[in-house]
């Protein structure tokens, strides 16, 4: 079997049909020359415009051409100057030659505007032209009285313009019509043009949303029409590749002369090249059907009064239109029925070898596949040479990869319209809903498109970047459940949080939004998350991220409780959006909460079971800009931020690791056995199996994730190629997980020996995704490694979650401002995050050192809440100093707060003590809010060379406001906050 390498395969059926680039001429301003009578007899009514315009709309057809009628050549010459034209249709008066005379004329003076004669249809008429000079005229075409004929006109033509461009290089296929019959063309045209017109509305319906089926409409077989032999030969001999079939008369002209055995002379013509090619031999003369039918052609009896109904029947079979029926050749006994792609995917297994073999010599699934505009497809299979019946099993699994390869190809980058019956684990990104996508939504449809764009991400070095199986249900959703369940009253009440979401679990979802649910379930049968996506989150201009809440819910066989688990959980992050420390951050934002609308993501969890558990192998987040550079590092090389498990688990400011894609080999936090011991991951987070019941819905969304500890998850397995071994005896790390010894989450074999392209990937993520966003940028993502590579060498797949912008770094300022003396500054970092200059701040509010306790961080948060409060509320900013990391979840890392009770800061410092160095916060969601807000950000650490706080000049200040823990002083004018975030320096100036 030739032609099926895979390699070759993969540059086929990865090219993709650029359906906005066909019929890119198209007739939009049509001039009639008729008498007034001749042109209300062709309209009856007087309204060709509107007949033509309501035929379009049915057809669902785009652009319907605008008539100018004219009653006679010297206003067509008035009109023909003062406008510009694409066709010109002309009635005979009663002086016949008249018309072609001037035909002749207007040719010369516009060449390039097609004229088409339109007479009325009588013997005489016919008598006449045939003695006319032609060579002014494009088409002469016999009035039937049915306005469908102007539409099979404008679209003959418009065929005829685009051929050479759609036909010759993107490969549409083309009827041939051979017949110098006015009368009987005049006729045929209008039903085939309707035929193939619906035809393509039924096949439009298989694309993903209204845009990729309105594309699909211009993907439609041509119609090429010859009058004699010659101009048929002419056709073949240029479109032969690309014809689906023949539709000839039995007699018409050859060298000028009628030739009553012309039509077999051409068919065998054609037959010749091409064994399997379709004819349909139309003929008067009844003689011709034995002969014809011999041959193996299709007779048709002009004389029969049901003429266009078999020649739409004798199409549809023999051209590939309409269902692919499945036939034994030999009894021709139907087997079964194939009405579309997804359809012949599920079913190719089941044709019996030997059909298919047959179907495939035959080039009759190719031809299928062609008139239903699926060109990549059709070209491949058409290619297939088969040597033998041996070569049909492997031919099938060809087939099958290839329609998965294509699905695939077609829904990436593609917002489909989520629809129950051809929705499949080949899907990829669709939607439930006309609304907007939200924040998160619409970074995931943008990462899908990136992908698309660069297909290096089916195999990166072993490795597929994909997104997960996703589909967000719109924010029109989000608007029918609040006003239909009458939630508002409670939503923006001052009522508990418990109440809200208790009032939301309560409500109901829309019945149609459950049915898309039962089909989502029959198809991503893993866990599933649950995410915000509300139309504030992750924009340019308003950080929202991590605010509202992320559900997870365990796959559960049984379907009824596995429903109650994500409805609730949708209607959880719906009641989110009316949470306290929601409604404390739009205040802070000065955004109002009734504005915002919530689009819920429901997405497939990366990861796999182990032992009860269920997590990926990696999670990890990156940014563009770095802005703590080590060593060789550079701020434009970004950073990344990676942990076993969960993303929660970093998002929640858990120890991660961090390296640089640049120099993924150069890991600080593994520099020294010190740190490493220290300074690794020691945990990680999962989804637990369920035990089968509805679990409770929480206010807290991580209430059902589990914490294990690394030598938990390690006996699983699930940690191969991440940890190294510490051998105690000789005191160092081994990068290996074989041996006896404490088991430390270093990467080593993913970052320095390679074993998984992460460092590569991550670096291509983040390079690609801030050329295409056009901004430095943040991502998000997750990753499962084969612990054996695939038969093809597959190595894993990384799942880009998210994408999003990070603060604008193009604000300039003057580096001289940093060279000021320590004597007259309150703070220095050598690591600080942020860009430019705040003048506009007079309050300092800082944790005293002598009296930092960390067993009592939990307390000190509901302080720092009340103070953030006041300072909002007043509309006065501040800087905010403390030891430990702000937003830890952990207290013995650091104060504990949430973003909402320090928004009002516009610098928030870490400050190192003795014994209680911690390392600088990045990679949360936390700090995500931090530099999109433009909030700057110091960590210091004076007996480790960064920076300092002049806590003496601080403590000599008289305080507005003092507590055992806390300290406020007000200055008389403004501070100067000044960061430079491309070198991580930061200072504030004393006034």
């Amino acid at each position: 079997m030739k032609n099926l390498q895979g390699a070759g395969l993969s540059r086929l059926y990865l090219k993709d049909t650029a359906f906005q680039n066909l019929m890119q001429k198209r007739i939009f301003n049509v001039l009639l020359i008729a008498t007034p009578y001749d042109a209300f007899m062709l309209e009856e009514d007087g309204r060709v415009d509107e007949q033509i315009y309501f035929e379009y709309v049915r057809l669902n057809l785009s652009s319907p051409p605008r008539f100018t009628k004219v009653a006679n050549y010297d206003e067509a010459y008035v009109a023909l100057a003062d406008n510009s034209f694409d066709l010109i249709i002309a009635m005979p008066g009663v002086d016949v030659s008249e018309t072609f005379r001037e035909a002749v004329n207007i040719d010369n003076l516009y060449p390039d505007i097609p004229l088409v004669v339109l007479t009325p249809f009588s013997k005489e008429v016919r008598r006449r032209i045939a003695n006319e000079d032609l060579r002014g005229v494009d088409y002469v075409f016999s009035w039937l009285g049915n306005v469908d004929l102007i539409l099979a006109i404008i679209k003959l033509i418009e065929d005829r313009m685009n051929a050479d461009t759609d036909i010759e290089e993107v490969g549409i296929q083309a009827i041939l019509l051979i017949e110098d019959s006015i009368r009987f063309y005049s006729s045929i045209l209008p039903h085939l043009f309707k035929f193939l017109l619906k035809q393509s509305m039924r096949c439009a319906t298989e694309a993903l949303n209204e845009h990729e089926q309105m594309m699909r409409m211009r993907g439609r077989s041509k119609v090429l029409l010859a009058r004699d032999y010659e101009e048929a030969k002419g056709l073949f001999d240029k479109y032969g590749d690309n014809i689906l079939g023949v539709i000839t008369d039995a007699r018409f002209p050859v060298n000028g002369e009628k030739d009553p055995d012309a039509g077999m002379k051409f068919a065998r013509m054609v037959r010749k090249r091409n064994p399997y090619m379709p004819i349909i031999m139309e003929s008067q003369e009844s003689a011709n059907r034995t002969s014809a039918e011999a041959a193996g052609y299709v007779f048709l009896d002009k004389n029969s009064k049901t003429l266009p109904l078999d020649l739409r029947e004798a199409v549809s079979k023999k051209f590939g239109f309409g269902d692919f029926i499945v036939r034994d050749p030999q009894s021709g006994n139907e087997l079964m029925r194939i009405s579309n792609l997804k359809d012949l995917q599920k079913r190719i297994e089941s044709i019996p070898d030997d059909i298919l073999y047959y179907y495939c010599s035959t080039n009759s699934i190719s031809r299928w596949l062609y008139s239903r505009a699926l060109f990549p497809l059709a070209e491949v299979f058409k290619g297939i040479e088969l040597r033998d019946m041996s070569d049909t099993p492997r031919l099938k699994q060809i087939i099958f990869d290839t329609i998965v390869k294509y699905r695939r190809m077609k829904n990436r980058g593609v917002v489909a319209v989520f629809q129950k019956e051809n929705y499949d684990k080949w899907s990829n990104f669709a939607r439930i809903g006309e609304g907007s996508l939200g924040g998160k939504g619409r970074g995931l449809a943008f990462i899908d498109q990136i992908i698309k764009r660069n297909p290096v991400c089916d195999d990166f070095d072993g490795v597929q970047i994909t997104i997960p199986h996703t589909v967000v249900v719109c924010t029109d959703i989000f608007d029918e459940f609040m006003d239909s369940n009458c939630l508002y009253k409670i939503a923006l009440s001052d009522a508990p949080d418990e109440e809200i979401l208790k009032a939301f679990l309560q409500a109901s979802l829309p019945d149609d939004v459950i049915a898309d649910f039962e089909a989502f379930f029959d198809v991503v049968r893993r866990p599933l998350a649950v995410r915000s996506s509300s139309l504030l989150e992750d924009s340019h201009y308003q950080p929202f991220a991590g605010i509202y809440s992320t559900y997870m819910i365990p796959y559960i066989e049984d379907t009824a409780v596995r429903m109650r688990m994500l409805t609730d959980a949708v209607k959880a992050v719906y009641a989110s959006v009316f949470f306290s420390d929601s409604k404390a951050y739009m205040n802070a934002t000065s955004n109002v909460i009734d504005q915002e609308k919530m689009a819920v993501i429901l997405q497939e969890v990366a990861g796999e079971e182990h032992s009860g558990f269920y997590y990926p192998s990696f999670s990890g987040v990156g940014r563009s800009l770095n802005y703590y550079p080590t060593g060789d590092e550079t701020a434009e090389e970004g950073v990344v931020e990676v942990a076993a498990g969960l993303g929660k688990y970093i998002v929640d400011g858990g120890v991660s690791l961090r390296f640089s894609p640049s120099h993924p080999d150069k890991v600080l936090q593994t520099s020294t056995l010190e740190l490493a011991l220290r300074d690794t991951q020691t945990s990680l987070y999962a989804l637990p199996e369920h035990n089968g019941e509805a679990a409770e819905f929480l206010v807290d969304d991580s209430f059902n994730i589990s914490r294990l500890s690394v030598p938990d998850a390690f006996k699983t397995g699930a940690l191969k190629y991440l940890v190294s071994t510490f051998d105690v005896d000789d005191r160092i790390i081994r990068d290996t997980e074989f041996g006896r010894g404490r088991k430390v989450v270093t990467f080593a074999n993913v970052l320095k020996h390679n074993v998984f392209p992460l460092a590569k990937i991550a670096g291509f993520m983040l390079e690609t995704g801030q050329y295409e966003m056009g901004r430095p940028v943040e991502i998000e993502f997750a990753g499962n490694i084969n612990p054996v590579p695939g038969r093809d060498g597959e190595k894993g797949t990384v799942y880009w979650l998210q994408i999003r912008p990070i603060v604008d770094t193009k604000e300039m300022l003057d580096d001289s401002i940093m060279d000021i003396e320590d004597k007259d500054l309150i703070l220095r970092s050598e690591t600080a995050l942020g860009h430019g200059i705040m003048d506009n701040v007079k309050y300092i509010v800082y944790v005293k050192p002598d009296k930092f306790d960390s067993s009592r961080n939990t307390d000190l948060v509901r302080e720092i809440e009340e103070i953030n409060a006041r300072f909002v509320e007043k509309g006065e900013p501040y800087i905010l100093v403390g030891p430990g990391r702000w937003g830890s979840s952990d207290p013995a890392l650091g104060i504990p707060v949430k973003w909402p009770q320090i928004a009002g800061a516009r610098l928030i410092a870490e400050s190192a003590l003795p014994g209680y160095r911690i390392e600088p916060s990045q990679g949360t969601h936390f700090f995500q809010n931090l530099t999109s807000f433009g909030v700057g950000y110091f960590t210091i650490d004076p007996d480790g060379g960064n920076g300092f706080i002049d806590m003496d000049y601080l403590d000599s200040l008289p305080a507005e406001q003092e507590s055992d823990s806390i300290r406020i002083v007000r200055f008389p004018d403004s501070l100067t906050i000044a960061i430079n975030g491309r070198k991580s320096k930061g200072i504030v100036r004393k006034p």
